[in-house]
This record gives C-alpha cells, structure tokens and sequence, in this order.
C-alpha cells in the first residue's frame, strides 16, 4: 500500500485501478449545496475522473407522508419530487452530450427502500430504468416510535425524536436496520432493481454522538453476512461511500473495514462513491491528497496479487 495512512477501502474494485465516482447528486437534490452540476462535472474532469455517476434521490411516494413521524424539512428536502424527474433526466442526457467526449457520465436514482411500498419503488423502476444506468438502493428511513417512520441521517436530534427509548440498545437498534435492510435487498423489484446498495451500514452515522461501539454485536454480524451473500448470489455490488469521513459523529466509510473484509472474502465487487452534493465534497474526496488515490492504490495491488 502507498502513502503514510490506511487506505479507507479496500476489496474487489469493480472499476479496478480507473478513476469513478459511482454517487453523485445535483444541483436539484433539495438538501444539496446549489452548485450547478456542470460545474460539479467540470471538477470531475479537472480531477481526472473517467467516469462519473449521478443518482438523484427518486421520489418519495405521496402516501408515505401519512406514515411519516418525523421532521418536517427533513421528509421535504429528503428527494426529488414526481414533477423534477423529467427535468433531471434532460439535465443528464444535456450534459452528457456537452461533456461525453471528456468523460463517461452516468444517469440514475438513488431508490429509498420503503416497507409497505414496493409496489411503487417498482413501478418507478419500470418506467425509468429503461432510461437509466447505475441505480442505487438506499435506506433512510426506518419504523420508530408510535410505529411510524423516521429520517435515519438527518440530525442527533432527530435521531434521538425516532428512537430515543432504545438510544442504550445500539444492538438492538443496529438489528432492526440491518433486518429492514435485508428485507430491502431481497425484495423483487423487477428487472430494473438496483444494482448497488448505497452506505450499507449508515446507521452508525451518529455513533460518536451518542458514545456507541465501533463493533458489531453477533446479531448484526450475522446479518451483514446475509445481505452480503444474497447480493453476491444476485451479482449485485456496494457502495463504498466515502462521505462517511467527513460526518462529524461518523468519521469513516461507509461500509465499515470489517464490513469490506466479509465482502472482500465472499468476492462481493464494490465502487467508490463520494456522494457528493457539492464542488467541494467532490475535492475533498479526490483532490491531491485525498484518502481515495491510497485506496485505489490498494484495491489495484489486489486485483494483481
């Protein structure tokens, strides 16, 4: 390994030694900075990206408002709305016409797994995946207090709202994510299912916050483990989300380096992603210096060895 720290990831990188940025929002996500996503591609190629794709946060069904807890702006700013996607879709296929010459850009979704609406998630799958490519499952909302769903990642407080008589049961905690997620991932969303499952273990958000161990309990191990082996049965691939470094609660990617073993091990493939809403999430994560240029380093080496 080069460089003088631990590379952050490590494993099977579906792209090997290339330069892809498989998670990026734009200027139209709602909790995004506003930078114009032209500008945002202009870095990318100023940053020797090869590749670079976008997945915008898909609409929320409009029914899932009734079973939604949580905080108002965090449900509102959560994702695209129905009348944005069209306007999405143009704004990828202009840029692709402007920049195709100078670096391949991808247009997709980042799908919210919702239980109890699947049917939508793939019925929206079925009209847009014929458009789109790399498409990511995420989860950000989970069931919690007086039954109803809250935001996972929108602040400690919020989290604290959802979830406060179990804030001393991080195992507890930590099993219904990953049981929410495994449902998630083996659930049939038809030919169009996303492919990559995004931040898989982003629960962990908060855990600085809320003084939680780095570890596993054997519940959640064996869970992991689960949704790890289903994906590699489908030939699905991860997220390597890097925006994990930068939460101040969090401090480290997205999976976890233990999580990255179990996936290395099975064979599960991965692609970096910064998940960038803004120029400078994109320069922090590939700018000289970066932690990443170390751990495309590694995953090159692996790949070789």
């Amino acid at each position: 390994m080069k460089g003088t720290r631990e590379a952050e990831v490590f494993g099977i990188n579906r792209y090997r030694n290339r330069r892809v940025d498989g998670h990026v929002h734009t200027e139209l996500c709602p909790h995004g900075s506003g930078d114009k996503t032209a500008l945002m591609v202009e870095k990318a190629i100023e940053l020797h990206l090869e590749k670079i794709c976008f997945t915008e946060h898909a609409p929320l069904p409009v029914e899932f408002s009734k079973v939604y807890l949580g905080d108002k702006k965090a449900l509102d700013t959560a994702a695209l709305t129905l009348d944005q996607v069209e306007t999405y879709l143009a704004l990828g296929n202009d840029l692709q016409k402007e920049y195709g010459e100078a670096i391949d850009i991808s247009l997709g979704f980042e799908v919210d797994y919702l239980p109890g609406f699947e049917s939508y998630t793939r019925s929206f799958l079925d009209q847009y995946g014929p458009v789109t490519g790399d498409n990511i499952l995420s989860l950000h909302f989970m069931e919690g207090m007086a039954g109803g769903y809250w935001c996972l990642d929108y602040s400690p407080q919020e989290f604290e709202n959802a979830f406060g008589p179990w804030i001393d049961q991080q195992d507890l905690l930590y099993g219904r994510y990953f049981e929410t997620l495994l449902k998630g991932v083996r659930t049939d969303f038809g030919p169009y299912r996303p492919k990559r499952i995004g931040h898989l273990d982003s629960i962990k958000k908060f855990n600085r916050y809320f003084h939680w161990k780095p570890a596993l309990d054997d519940k959640s191990k064996a869970l992991v483990l689960e949704i790890l082996r289903t994906l590699k049965s489908q030939g699905r691939e991860l997220d390597y989300n890097l925006a994990g470094l930068s939460k101040e609660y969090c401090r480290e990617v997205y999976p976890s380096r233990y999580i990255q073993g179990m996936a290395y091990v099975l064979g599960l493939p991965y692609v970096v992603g910064s998940d960038a809403h803004s120029i400078l999430d994109l320069q922090k994560t590939w700018g000289p210096g970066a932690a990443i240029l170390d751990a495309q380093a590694e995953a090159h080496e692996e790949g070789d060895a």
